[in-house]
Protein backbone atom coordinates (compact mmCIF):
# COMPACT_ATOMS: atom_id res chain seq x y z
CA UNK A 1 0.00 0.00 0.00
CA UNK A 2 1.86 3.31 -1.23
CA UNK A 3 1.11 6.47 0.57
CA UNK A 4 1.68 10.09 -0.45
CA UNK A 5 3.03 12.64 3.04
CA UNK A 6 0.65 15.40 2.81
CA UNK A 7 3.49 18.42 2.51
CA UNK A 8 2.55 21.86 1.04
CA UNK A 9 4.52 23.14 -2.13
CA UNK A 10 5.67 26.05 -0.45
CA UNK A 11 7.74 24.27 1.99
CA UNK A 12 8.89 21.60 -0.99
CA UNK A 13 10.08 24.09 -2.18
CA UNK A 14 11.82 25.74 1.09
CA UNK A 15 13.14 22.33 2.14
CA UNK A 16 14.66 20.71 -1.26
CA UNK A 17 18.48 21.83 -0.90
CA UNK A 18 18.41 21.11 2.69
CA UNK A 19 20.02 18.15 4.11
CA UNK A 20 19.17 16.68 7.77
CA UNK A 21 22.44 17.96 10.38
CA UNK A 22 24.84 15.49 10.72
CA UNK A 23 27.29 15.86 13.29
CA UNK A 24 30.70 14.97 13.71
CA UNK A 25 31.86 10.99 13.82
CA UNK A 26 31.06 10.11 17.59
CA UNK A 27 32.98 8.91 20.30
CA UNK A 28 31.48 5.37 19.72
CA UNK A 29 31.49 5.11 15.96
CA UNK A 30 35.42 6.34 16.13
CA UNK A 31 36.12 3.88 18.78
CA UNK A 32 34.50 0.63 16.48
CA UNK A 33 35.86 1.96 13.42
CA UNK A 34 39.06 1.50 14.70
CA UNK A 35 39.35 -0.97 17.63
CA UNK A 36 40.14 1.93 20.00
CA UNK A 37 39.17 1.77 24.19
CA UNK A 38 39.65 5.22 24.46
CA UNK A 39 39.15 8.58 22.71
CA UNK A 40 40.05 12.19 23.12
CA UNK A 41 37.26 14.38 21.44
CA UNK A 42 38.33 17.78 20.58
CA UNK A 43 35.54 18.56 17.63
CA UNK A 44 32.32 20.36 19.22
CA UNK A 45 33.31 23.11 21.57
CA UNK A 46 32.25 21.40 25.16
CA UNK A 47 33.19 22.09 28.05
CA UNK A 48 36.25 20.47 28.62
CA UNK A 49 35.58 19.54 32.26
CA UNK A 50 32.40 17.80 31.71
CA UNK A 51 29.63 18.45 33.75
CA UNK A 52 29.27 20.51 37.16
CA UNK A 53 29.04 18.57 39.99
CA UNK A 54 26.25 21.01 41.48
CA UNK A 55 24.28 19.84 37.99
CA UNK A 56 24.50 16.35 38.57
CA UNK A 57 23.08 17.07 41.77
CA UNK A 58 20.12 19.13 41.01
CA UNK A 59 19.58 16.45 38.16
CA UNK A 60 18.96 13.56 40.62
CA UNK A 61 17.10 15.48 42.86
CA UNK A 62 14.72 16.94 40.49
CA UNK A 63 14.56 13.34 38.30
CA UNK A 64 11.70 11.72 40.06
CA UNK A 65 9.28 14.76 39.72
CA UNK A 66 9.69 14.99 35.59
CA UNK A 67 6.40 13.44 35.57
CA UNK A 68 5.30 17.30 36.46
CA UNK A 69 4.97 19.77 33.92
CA UNK A 70 7.39 23.09 34.58
CA UNK A 71 6.15 26.40 35.48
CA UNK A 72 5.42 28.48 32.55
CA UNK A 73 8.50 30.84 31.26
CA UNK A 74 11.12 29.22 33.71
CA UNK A 75 10.50 32.55 36.40
CA UNK A 76 13.09 30.95 38.70
CA UNK A 77 15.80 30.12 35.82
CA UNK A 78 14.92 33.74 34.45
CA UNK A 79 15.46 35.07 37.93
CA UNK A 80 18.91 33.31 38.04
CA UNK A 81 19.83 34.63 34.59
CA UNK A 82 19.22 38.08 35.77
CA UNK A 83 21.24 37.48 38.87
CA UNK A 84 23.92 36.47 37.29
CA UNK A 85 24.74 38.63 34.45
CA UNK A 86 22.96 41.70 35.96
CA UNK A 87 19.99 42.50 33.50
CA UNK A 88 16.42 42.73 33.96
CA UNK A 89 14.06 40.24 34.30
CA UNK A 90 12.02 41.57 31.77
CA UNK A 91 14.43 41.44 28.99
CA UNK A 92 15.24 37.66 28.93
CA UNK A 93 13.38 35.06 26.46
CA UNK A 94 14.50 31.19 27.43
CA UNK A 95 14.56 28.81 25.04
CA UNK A 96 15.67 24.85 23.88
CA UNK A 97 18.60 26.09 22.96
CA UNK A 98 19.27 30.01 21.23
CA UNK A 99 18.36 27.82 18.38
CA UNK A 100 14.84 28.59 19.68
CA UNK A 101 15.03 31.94 20.08
CA UNK A 102 16.55 32.66 16.87
CA UNK A 103 13.55 30.65 15.25
CA UNK A 104 11.28 33.02 17.36
CA UNK A 105 12.85 36.01 17.01
CA UNK A 106 12.44 35.26 12.74
CA UNK A 107 8.71 34.71 13.30
CA UNK A 108 8.25 37.79 15.09
CA UNK A 109 10.46 40.58 13.04
CA UNK A 110 10.52 39.07 9.30
CA UNK A 111 7.61 38.78 7.12
CA UNK A 112 8.18 35.90 4.69
CA UNK A 113 8.03 37.45 0.78
CA UNK A 114 9.05 40.69 1.90
CA UNK A 115 11.65 40.93 4.67
CA UNK A 116 15.46 40.00 4.28
CA UNK A 117 17.97 38.75 6.95
CA UNK A 118 21.68 39.28 6.73
CA UNK A 119 24.68 37.36 8.03
CA UNK A 120 28.38 36.69 6.77
CA UNK A 121 29.68 33.58 5.25
CA UNK A 122 30.04 31.47 6.77
CA UNK A 123 28.05 31.56 10.04
CA UNK A 124 26.34 29.36 12.15
CA UNK A 125 24.05 27.43 9.69
CA UNK A 126 20.69 27.41 11.92
CA UNK A 127 20.35 31.30 10.79
CA UNK A 128 20.24 30.31 7.02
CA UNK A 129 18.06 27.51 7.99
CA UNK A 130 15.28 29.29 9.88
CA UNK A 131 15.17 31.54 7.81
CA UNK A 132 14.65 30.07 4.93
CA UNK A 133 12.00 27.63 6.42
CA UNK A 134 9.95 30.57 7.48
CA UNK A 135 10.37 31.96 4.21
CA UNK A 136 12.56 35.10 4.26
CA UNK A 137 15.05 35.78 2.19
CA UNK A 138 18.70 35.24 3.31
CA UNK A 139 21.57 37.31 2.70
CA UNK A 140 25.70 36.50 2.76
CA UNK A 141 28.34 38.87 2.77
CA UNK A 142 31.94 37.14 2.66
CA UNK A 143 34.21 37.69 5.52
CA UNK A 144 37.80 38.98 4.56
CA UNK A 145 40.80 36.42 3.94
CA UNK A 146 41.70 36.57 7.55
CA UNK A 147 38.14 36.07 8.85
CA UNK A 148 37.42 39.33 10.07
CA UNK A 149 34.93 40.91 9.45
CA UNK A 150 33.53 42.88 6.28
CA UNK A 151 31.13 45.60 7.39
CA UNK A 152 31.02 47.13 4.05
CA UNK A 153 30.03 44.24 2.22
CA UNK A 154 27.74 43.60 5.13
CA UNK A 155 26.00 46.99 5.20
CA UNK A 156 26.06 46.58 1.17
CA UNK A 157 23.04 43.69 1.42
CA UNK A 158 21.12 45.47 4.16
CA UNK A 159 18.20 47.41 2.66
CA UNK A 160 14.64 48.83 3.91
CA UNK A 161 13.47 45.55 3.84
CA UNK A 162 16.02 43.86 6.45
CA UNK A 163 14.33 43.08 9.05
CA UNK A 164 17.30 41.20 11.02
CA UNK A 165 21.08 41.00 11.04
CA UNK A 166 23.41 38.76 12.81
CA UNK A 167 26.68 38.52 13.82
CA UNK A 168 28.66 35.86 15.70
CA UNK A 169 31.19 37.24 18.48
CA UNK A 170 33.16 35.58 18.83
CA UNK A 171 32.79 34.19 15.48
CA UNK A 172 32.63 29.90 14.44
CA UNK A 173 34.89 28.57 13.14
CA UNK A 174 37.89 31.79 13.92
CA UNK A 175 37.17 32.56 17.40
CA UNK A 176 37.55 36.25 15.53
CA UNK A 177 35.84 38.88 18.18
CA UNK A 178 35.50 42.45 16.77
CA UNK A 179 35.77 45.47 19.23
CA UNK A 180 32.75 46.27 20.22
CA UNK A 181 33.17 50.22 19.30
CA UNK A 182 32.65 48.07 15.95
CA UNK A 183 29.54 46.83 16.69
CA UNK A 184 28.01 49.85 17.67
CA UNK A 185 28.86 51.15 14.31
CA UNK A 186 27.14 48.68 12.31
CA UNK A 187 24.55 49.45 14.70
CA UNK A 188 24.53 53.10 14.12
CA UNK A 189 23.95 52.25 10.31
CA UNK A 190 21.32 50.20 9.85
CA UNK A 191 17.42 50.93 9.36
CA UNK A 192 15.83 51.75 12.54
CA UNK A 193 13.46 48.78 12.57
CA UNK A 194 16.05 46.47 11.98
CA UNK A 195 17.23 44.25 14.69
CA UNK A 196 20.29 43.55 15.06
CA UNK A 197 20.93 40.00 17.05
CA UNK A 198 24.66 39.61 18.28
CA UNK A 199 25.38 35.77 19.16
CA UNK A 200 27.79 35.50 21.93
CA UNK A 201 27.74 31.45 22.45
CA UNK A 202 31.52 31.68 23.13
CA UNK A 203 31.68 35.30 24.94
CA UNK A 204 32.13 33.89 28.41
CA UNK A 205 35.90 32.46 26.89
CA UNK A 206 36.58 36.59 26.25
CA UNK A 207 39.13 37.92 28.86
CA UNK A 208 38.10 41.54 28.66
CA UNK A 209 34.41 41.22 27.97
CA UNK A 210 33.99 45.08 28.29
CA UNK A 211 35.65 45.64 25.09
CA UNK A 212 34.05 42.77 23.05
CA UNK A 213 30.59 41.82 24.78
CA UNK A 214 27.42 43.84 24.18
CA UNK A 215 25.05 42.11 26.63
CA UNK A 216 26.19 45.14 29.36
CA UNK A 217 24.83 47.49 26.75
CA UNK A 218 21.87 45.89 24.51
CA UNK A 219 19.04 47.88 27.27
CA UNK A 220 20.44 51.34 25.63
CA UNK A 221 19.09 50.47 22.14
CA UNK A 222 15.43 49.04 21.95
CA UNK A 223 16.78 47.00 18.22
CA UNK A 224 19.70 45.17 19.81
CA UNK A 225 19.24 41.55 21.11
CA UNK A 226 21.99 39.34 22.76
CA UNK A 227 22.12 35.59 22.35
CA UNK A 228 23.98 33.38 24.79
CA UNK A 229 23.75 29.97 25.33
CA UNK A 230 24.66 26.85 28.26
CA UNK A 231 26.01 24.83 25.91
CA UNK A 232 29.56 25.95 26.54
CA UNK A 233 30.70 27.43 29.44
CA UNK A 234 28.57 25.92 31.95
CA UNK A 235 28.46 22.25 30.13
CA UNK A 236 24.59 21.78 29.13
CA UNK A 237 25.17 20.80 25.71
CA UNK A 238 22.95 17.82 25.96
CA UNK A 239 19.94 19.68 27.62
CA UNK A 240 19.56 22.41 25.00
CA UNK A 241 18.98 25.73 26.73
CA UNK A 242 19.60 29.24 25.73
CA UNK A 243 17.95 32.66 26.18
CA UNK A 244 17.79 36.18 23.81
CA UNK A 245 18.15 39.81 26.07
CA UNK A 246 16.08 41.86 24.32
CA UNK A 247 14.21 45.15 24.64
CA UNK A 248 11.13 44.23 27.04
CA UNK A 249 8.91 45.37 24.17
CA UNK A 250 10.15 42.51 21.84
CA UNK A 251 10.84 40.02 24.63
CA UNK A 252 6.73 40.17 25.15
CA UNK A 253 6.20 39.32 21.57
CA UNK A 254 8.40 36.10 21.43
CA UNK A 255 6.74 34.88 25.38
CA UNK A 256 3.55 35.24 23.16
CA UNK A 257 4.18 32.65 20.27
CA UNK A 258 6.76 30.39 22.17
CA UNK A 259 5.65 26.82 23.41
CA UNK A 260 4.17 26.96 27.17
CA UNK A 261 6.83 24.32 28.26
CA UNK A 262 9.74 24.90 25.97
CA UNK A 263 12.84 24.40 28.39
CA UNK A 264 11.87 20.90 30.44
CA UNK A 265 12.09 20.95 33.47
CA UNK A 266 15.67 18.90 34.05
CA UNK A 267 17.32 21.65 32.22
CA UNK A 268 15.85 24.34 33.75
CA UNK A 269 17.22 22.98 37.10
CA UNK A 270 20.43 22.34 35.89
CA UNK A 271 21.10 26.14 34.25
CA UNK A 272 19.88 27.54 37.73
CA UNK A 273 22.63 25.05 39.19
CA UNK A 274 25.45 25.80 37.15
CA UNK A 275 25.06 29.72 37.46
CA UNK A 276 25.44 29.24 41.21
CA UNK A 277 28.87 27.02 40.68
CA UNK A 278 31.34 29.75 40.16
CA UNK A 279 34.35 27.39 41.57
CA UNK A 280 33.11 25.42 38.04
CA UNK A 281 32.95 28.60 36.05
CA UNK A 282 35.77 29.59 37.23
CA UNK A 283 38.10 26.51 36.78
CA UNK A 284 36.43 26.13 32.90
CA UNK A 285 37.92 29.62 32.26
CA UNK A 286 41.39 29.17 33.58
CA UNK A 287 41.51 25.45 32.05
CA UNK A 288 40.35 26.60 28.80
CA UNK A 289 42.45 29.81 28.05
CA UNK A 290 45.82 28.59 29.90
CA UNK A 291 45.01 25.18 27.16
CA UNK A 292 44.15 28.19 24.19
CA UNK A 293 47.51 29.78 24.64
CA UNK A 294 49.43 26.14 24.71
CA UNK A 295 47.82 24.79 22.23
CA UNK A 296 48.65 28.19 19.92
CA UNK A 297 52.09 27.87 20.94
CA UNK A 298 53.04 24.62 20.53
CA UNK A 299 50.99 24.34 17.34
CA UNK A 300 53.04 27.77 16.00
CA UNK A 301 56.18 25.63 16.84
CA UNK A 302 55.17 23.22 14.36
CA UNK A 303 54.54 25.40 11.48
CA UNK A 304 50.48 25.70 11.93
CA UNK A 305 48.66 29.19 11.22
CA UNK A 306 46.48 29.93 14.40
CA UNK A 307 44.15 32.19 13.58
CA UNK A 308 43.65 34.49 16.91
CA UNK A 309 40.77 33.11 18.78
CA UNK A 310 38.80 34.47 22.34
CA UNK A 311 36.90 31.20 22.26
CA UNK A 312 37.24 27.62 23.45
CA UNK A 313 38.45 26.70 20.07
CA UNK A 314 41.19 27.83 17.70
CA UNK A 315 41.55 27.34 13.97
CA UNK A 316 44.76 26.69 12.37
CA UNK A 317 45.55 26.21 8.84
CA UNK A 318 47.76 22.98 8.81
CA UNK A 319 51.04 22.84 7.02
CA UNK A 320 49.63 20.20 4.77
CA UNK A 321 45.98 18.38 3.80
CA UNK A 322 44.02 18.58 6.45
CA UNK A 323 41.83 15.67 5.64
CA UNK A 324 44.97 13.46 6.03
CA UNK A 325 45.68 14.80 9.61
CA UNK A 326 42.44 14.32 10.71
CA UNK A 327 42.72 10.62 9.73
CA UNK A 328 45.74 10.12 11.10
CA UNK A 329 44.45 12.00 14.59
CA UNK A 330 41.37 9.75 14.64
CA UNK A 331 43.49 6.50 14.40
CA UNK A 332 45.29 6.97 17.14
CA UNK A 333 41.92 8.39 18.85
CA UNK A 334 41.97 12.05 18.56
CA UNK A 335 38.37 13.83 17.33
CA UNK A 336 38.76 17.04 15.62
CA UNK A 337 36.88 19.49 13.35
CA UNK A 338 38.42 19.44 9.59
CA UNK A 339 37.04 22.33 8.17
CA UNK A 340 36.90 21.13 4.00
CA UNK A 341 32.81 19.98 4.57
CA UNK A 342 30.70 22.66 4.57
CA UNK A 343 33.22 25.61 4.78
CA UNK A 344 35.39 24.24 1.83
CA UNK A 345 38.75 24.83 3.28
CA UNK A 346 40.85 21.52 2.70
CA UNK A 347 43.53 22.63 5.10
CA UNK A 348 42.00 24.43 8.16
CA UNK A 349 41.06 22.64 10.94
CA UNK A 350 38.99 23.72 14.21
CA UNK A 351 40.55 22.22 17.18
CA UNK A 352 38.23 22.61 21.20
CA UNK A 353 40.45 23.27 23.74
CA UNK A 354 40.76 20.45 25.91
CA UNK A 355 42.42 19.36 29.44
CA UNK A 356 45.85 20.20 29.86
CA UNK A 357 46.52 16.29 29.20
CA UNK A 358 44.33 16.01 26.36
CA UNK A 359 46.06 19.20 24.65
CA UNK A 360 49.85 17.58 25.48
CA UNK A 361 48.37 14.44 24.27
CA UNK A 362 47.46 16.12 20.93
CA UNK A 363 50.25 17.99 20.20
CA UNK A 364 52.55 14.60 20.80
CA UNK A 365 50.59 13.18 18.08
CA UNK A 366 50.39 15.85 15.65
CA UNK A 367 54.59 15.71 15.99
CA UNK A 368 54.76 12.02 15.83
CA UNK A 369 52.54 12.35 12.36
CA UNK A 370 54.69 14.89 10.67
CA UNK A 371 58.24 13.59 11.68
CA UNK A 372 56.86 10.24 10.36
CA UNK A 373 57.12 11.39 7.03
Amino acid sequence: MSSKVCVSEAIRAEVKGFSPYTAGRSIDEVKEAYGLESIIKLASNENPLGTSPRVQDAIKLHAASTFRYGQVGTPHLIEAIAHHFHIPEDTIVTGNGSDEVIDMLIRVKATPGKNNIVAFDPCFSMYQVLSCLNGVDFRQAPLNKDFTFDWDSLLKLVDDQTSIVFITTPDNPSGYAPNVEEILSLHSKLPADCLLVVDEAYMDFAEDLDSYSMLPRFTQYENVCVLRTFSKCFGLAGLRLGFGAMHPSLAEYLRRIRAPFNVNVLAEQAGIAALNDTPFIEETLRVTREGRTYLTQELEALDFKVYPSLANFIMVEAPKDGSYLNEELLKRGLIIRPLVKGYNLPKHLRISIGTAYENQVLISALKEILNAE
